[in-house]
């Protein structure tokens, strides 16, 4: 029996258990996030109770279940940057390479341009080759790479930073 073709939508306050656990998930194990310590569900909360219609956050939803999580995010805090924000994709590991990242990203790069948007950022562990790849098979293109800048997993983590002109 085939797989069902997920449903992409806004997320809700509804969905937030099922992103904190994709998220925590991947503080615990992965490096999609450098960051160390899990989110309880306040922080979620507080988190998406503060974004607006410019930082839209998506969901994959199949069989009634959150799956997959994606969105936009100010790029620094000055208005001169108002035109560019930086995505984040993350899918949950019994789901990931079957298309459900590409479906994600390619919804908030139409989110962006129905925003006005002129550009999109994304900065991805060197070693998440997937995910590079994913960015790359979207049209993004890598413009720069930080060394050691993050040290997660008793490691200095670099990173790759990909670029996508919405025009």
């Amino acid at each position: 029996m085939d797989a069902p073709i997920p449903l992409i939508r806004r997320a809700t306050e509804v969905d937030l258990g099922a992103i904190n656990g994709i998220y925590n998930r991947e503080v615990r194990e992965g490096v999609a996030t450098w960051e160390l310590d899990e989110w309880p569900p306040e922080q979620r909360l507080a988190w998406f109770r503060a974004r607006d219609d410019e930082e839209p956050v998506l969901v994959a939803e199949a069989d009634g279940r959150v799956i997959g999580f994606a969105y936009l995010t100010r790029y620094r805090g000055r208005r001169g940057y108002r035109l560019t924000r930086e995505n984040t994709v993350m899918v949950h590991p019994d789901h990931q390479r079957r298309g459900l990242g590409r479906l994600l990203l390619s919804e908030l790069v139409e989110c962006a341009r129905e925003m006005g948007l002129h550009t999109l950022l994304a900065f991805i562990d060197q070693e998440n080759h997937a995910s590079i790849e994913l960015h790359r098979a979207l049209g993004y293109v890598e413009v720069g790479r930080e060394r050691e800048t993050g040290h997660k997993f008793a490691a200095w983590r670099s990173s790759v930073e990909m670029q996508l002109l919405l025009e």
